[in-house]
């Protein structure tokens, strides 16, 4: 059996820390529509959460 893939923060398509591009990369979509759909949901749930969300995941994910 093969070990599933674990979702890593990039290193290539990184801007801030990697963790939309990690997560684009590990579910194969598109890393600009995940940053926008990311910022959207940050947006539309007052901002806050999505921030401390992203810090956590900056935190917690490993770098690819």
């Amino acid at each position: 059996m093969t070990e599933p893939r674990r979702i890593t923060r990039s290193r290539e398509n990184a801007l801030i820390a990697g963790v939309c591009a990690g997560i684009a990369e590990h579910f194969g979509w598109s890393v600009t529509a995940t940053r926008v759909a990311y910022v959207l949901l940050s947006v539309l749930s007052a901002a806050f959460p999505g921030i401390l969300v992203y810090i956590v995941l900056w935190l917690v994910l490993p770098r690819a």
